[in-house]
């Protein structure tokens, strides 16, 4: 039986962006950054897909929905967000609303999100002058999708209720500028200077 396993995942290709990381890229950027170690190399290490539904926590279609593209479009079961603070304004009460949803990727179905994300789904966004460059402190990015109608795994009808979603890709880097220059690598459309790519 674990003979079987084995020779299964043996016989599973890596994904294009994880092969490239780790025979090209990580070379290339240990150079191009100047980094004494291969350890000290920028490393992506999840993406966390999340959306928020607060002002549709009520509406059970409006999950389904949601729910249903998020499964969709990353593969995986998703996992629902409860609140954590009390918002008597907002009728939230902490561990029983539930906020959002989301969903951790790692290892293979990262890299093939990250790869469908950046050459299938943003080139289908309408006069696309490439994405935000700004990071977190932690070298972190995040960004924001108006629409869920740029993927295209869903059909015509699973984008008739419209929203939006924001995918986080942690990285593991010493400064904002590698994790810049990782994403670079992968195929991040960033803006340029003047608005345009």
């Amino acid at each position: 039986m674990a003979e079987k396993k084995a020779a299964k995942t043996a016989a599973a290709p890596a994904p294009r962006l994880k092969a490239l990381y780790k025979e090209q890229y990580t070379k290339e950027l240990q150079a191009e950054l100047g980094l004494a170690n291969i350890n000290q190399v920028p490393k992506l290490e999840k993406i966390v897909v999340s959306v928020g539904i607060g002002k549709n926590k009520d509406d059970k279609r409006h999950y389904e929905v949601v729910k249903n593209t998020l499964e969709k479009i990353t593969g995986q079961h998703p996992v629902d967000r409860m609140a954590k603070k009390s918002i008597a304004t907002f009728k939230i009460r902490a561990g029983m609303n539930r906020v959002g949803i989301s969903v951790t990727l790692r290892g293979a179905r990262m890299y093939e999100f990250l790869d469908r994300l950046v050459n299938i789904a943003l080139p289908r966004v309408r006069d696309f002058h490439g994405v935000s460059a700004k990071f977190d402190r932690g070298g972190n990015y995040n960004l924001g999708i108006v629409e869920q109608s740029i993927f295209p795994e869903l059909t015509f009808e699973e984008t008739q209720v419209a929203h939006g979603l924001q995918a986080t890709f942690v990285i593991k880097s010493e400064h904002k500028d590698h994790s810049r220059a990782l994403l670079d690598k992968f195929g991040m459309p960033f803006e340029k200077k003047g608005g345009n790519l």
